[in-house]
């Protein structure tokens, strides 16, 4: 490789220079010094602390509640997974056609997305205590421990369901229009040609939805940190309010970092499998 060469292409890296320090200080430094962290008993605010070992880890998996809020996590994700891709492809075989109304709808529906979660759940914990139960007297959805998940995750529909339109708009727009011209030629009905040409052509779409969605909830902590606190009682505690709690509230940092370490592991794992097994799909498509 000659000189120039080098140079140029020291050039354009020069470009990434800030960004890459920027997210080793803030991102790659604090994670590593979290690894280091969850082998000690450091409570996040005094500077001495002991090596313990795995003790941490020990008593982590022994916790009362880490299962509890594992099921309340995992329920979550589930409820947030299947209804928002649900919804999200409904709306966007519902406005493939360019025009001036479906362009207008799109719109509509993707900017719920805009906003920040924290809005979005002030926004439903208005609707559904001062308008449902004081307006209206439908029972709040928040207020009861077997309907408390179900509330939130129609919080995560109502605010993300516009993303997964655009992830499967794009990719049912990238279909040829010919398949289906062919098909109509076959006399295939509209339920046939979605299930033996749309929706193995979009699986691609289903990689990216589900592995984000599910990765997403899995790490959910806006929600529920805002619309309930993880009540009532700790009946919508997850994970990752758990690791809050330890890390801040209860002064056991290093606690907090050895549960934040795990559930790491446990979304890698189960978003990778998810990833790997739809990319599958896609070679056999």
């Amino acid at each position: 490789m000659s000189n120039n060469k080098i140079r140029r292409e020291f050039f354009k890296f020069s470009f990434l220079l800030p960004a890459l320090i920027i997210f080793t200080i803030i991102v790659v430094v604090p994670f590593f010094k979290g690894i280091l962290y969850s082998f000690t008993n450091w409570d996040g605010v005094s500077k001495s602390y002991s090596y313990v070992g795995l003790n941490n880890y020990l008593h982590l998996f022994s916790d009362e509640y880490i299962l509890a809020d594992t099921g309340h996590t995992l329920i979550f994700t589930l409820l947030q997974t299947i209804s928002c891709n649900m919804l999200g492809l409904l709306l966007a075989l519902g406005v493939k056609k360019s025009g001036r109304l479906t362009n207008f709808l799109r719109a509509v529906y993707f900017m719920p997305f805009v906003l920040s979660i924290v809005l979005a759940s002030f926004i439903f914990t208005f609707i559904f205590h001062n308008v449902g139960y004081d307006l209206l007297h439908i029972m709040n959805p928040l207020s009861d421990k077997g309907t408390v998940l179900s509330g939130i995750a129609l919080i995560a529909l109502w605010r993300d369901s516009g993303y997964a339109m655009v992830i499967y708009l794009a990719s049912l727009q990238a279909i040829p229009d010919s398949y289906y011209e062919a098909a109509d030629v076959d006399g295939a009905k509209a339920l046939k040609k979605f299930f033996h040409i749309t929706l193995p052509l979009i699986v691609p779409a289903f990689t990216i939805n589900l592995t984000m969605f599910i990765g997403w909830g899995l790490k959910t902590f806006d929600y529920v940190y805002v619309s309930t606190g993880g009540g009532p009682g700790r009946s919508s505690e997850t994970l990752a309010q758990l690791v809050y709690m330890y890390t801040f509230p209860y002064n056991r940092a290093s606690f907090g970092q050895a549960a934040a370490l795990v559930m790491f592991v446990m979304i890698a794992l189960i978003t990778g499998i998810i990833a790997r097994v739809f990319r599958k799909k896609e070679v056999e498509v």
